[in-house]
């Protein structure tokens, strides 16, 4: 935890330069082995992968949502905060219909809380996401989706 966290610190200052940011790209997905637990994901992979990726292509995230490993799964949706703080949310709910249905109690609630993060700047997306998937989704990602809606919006 104390590396990601002094990763996760250089990720984030804005002196960092770019190629300074590259190597710790590399090196969080290089060492992903070692990352076993959700608090190290949630921890670094906002500000080490998904501020790298602000201005560059997204295809690793559709990569590690699809991959075995929950926390590279895990990886996928949280880096996407990186975009929803700047107002783009296609690529948070792009990620969650492919972890939609995923098994693992900790992926969904990922989903449903980067699904309530991208509806407070999309609300009109967020409906239509739940609305296509509130029946079949773990109840958990659900929950979590909801959970800052008014009663009405919720027991729709």
């Amino acid at each position: 935890m104390g590396a990601v966290s002094i990763m996760d610190f250089q990720a984030k200052k804005k002196s960092t330069s770019e190629e300074r940011r590259k190597e710790l790209y590399d090196l969080y997905l290089n060492r992903h082995n070692r990352l076993n637990n959700w608090d190290f994901v949630d921890r670094g992979a906002y500000n080490i992968i998904g501020e790298y990726l602000i201005d560059k292509p997204k295809d690793i995230l559709y990569e590690l949502a699809k991959l075995k490993n929950p926390w590279e799964r895990r990886t996928a949706i949280v880096s996407t905060y990186a975009f929803i703080k700047k107002g783009r949310v296609d690529e948070t709910f792009n990620i969650a219909e492919i972890l939609v249905d995923d098994d693992h109690e900790l992926i969904n609630k990922a989903v449903g809380s980067w699904i309530r993060e991208a509806g407070k700047k999309d609300e009109k997306k967020l409906k239509a996401f739940l609305d296509k998937y509130a029946e079949s989704m773990p109840r958990v990602t659900l929950r979590y989706a909801i959970e800052k809606f008014d009663k009405p919006t919720k027991n729709h």
